[in-house]
């Protein structure tokens, strides 16, 4: 939604999503918000819980079962497998999601993977599609008069102009951006520490056809999987900036992440967002 500076100002409860790349400070600003006050969502602790939670526990106990120990407890019932995903702790999103590569190094047959990736497709757009009912629930059931959404930093990568219509409607969307020595940043620790990560599937294909001509891999099954997530990274980061920053045009306001990075309390956030509408609507 596009409003005034001083309409946000009035604004009696205030709905904000935030929008950037992993590392940006999303989750570190929302933190930063009273929590008696401002309802946290997260879509990808959603994502988790609602929409990957089953598919994550088959594919724990498809691991587990490869262990003669472990198999032999499961199929007598003597014990039981749960996942524990958190708002800080999405560790069991991130496996399920997997790396292409050598299985016998952890990575996955190409079209398991794909098939990951759309899952993970399917419940990014649901969980986005929740925020609605999150907001009526936050504010009827627990009397929260603010809302704010830490969306998924692949939010942009979804190719749906219903999500974003949807999340405009319901929600000022709030961009953060980048200065390109935090960029750099962002960068050097993907590649000393490699994640996985959503991927559009026109850029997958693209980029994983380039990195196996490059690399003299004739079967992306003999790929490290580190070594494809640590090459793709960069690329996949300058993919994302002009489609944040393209949303952000279209459907809200832009923050650059150094002046984030000095928010100390709510009266901070408030204040930035309401001097970055009045400078971008002029």
């Amino acid at each position: 939604m596009k409003m005034s500076s001083q309409e946000f100002l009035n604004w009696d409860s205030k709905r904000i999503t935030l929008l950037a790349m992993s590392g940006a400070g999303k989750t570190t600003l929302a933190n930063k918000l009273p929590r008696d006050k401002w309802f946290h969502y997260s879509g990808d602790y959603r994502i988790g819980t609602k929409y990957l939670g089953e598919p994550i526990l088959d594919n724990i106990k498809q691991q587990a079962m490869e262990v003669p120990f472990l198999r032999d407890l499961l199929l007598t019932d003597s014990i039981y497998i749960c996942n524990n995903v958190t708002v800080d702790n999405l560790a069991p999103v991130s496996s399920f999601l997997g790396k292409i590569g050598d299985r016998r190094l952890g990575g996955l047959a190409l079209d398991e993977f794909k098939r990951r990736q759309a899952l993970h497709h399917q419940a990014e757009v649901a969980a986005m599609f929740d925020v609605g009912d999150f907001i009526a629930k936050a504010e009827n059931i627990y009397a929260y008069k603010n809302f704010i959404n830490d969306a998924g930093g692949s939010v942009c990568e979804l190719d749906n102009q219903d999500v974003l219509d949807y999340l405009a409607q319901q929600t000022l969307i709030i961009y953060i951006k980048t200065s390109p020595e935090l960029n750099q940043t962002i960068i050097n620790r993907s590649k000393s520490s490699p994640k996985p990560l959503y991927y559009r599937e026109e850029f997958l294909d693209e980029q994983l056809a380039q990195f196996m001509q490059d690399n003299n891999y004739s079967d992306s099954s003999l790929i490290p999987p580190d070594e494809f997530v640590s090459w793709v990274f960069p690329e996949l980061f300058q993919s994302r900036l002009p489609r944040y920053q393209s949303i952000a045009d279209q459907y809200g306001y832009t923050l650059n992440a150094n002046e984030v990075a000095q928010v100390t309390d709510e009266n901070d956030f408030i204040q930035l967002i309401a001097a970055a509408i009045a400078q971008q609507s002029s």
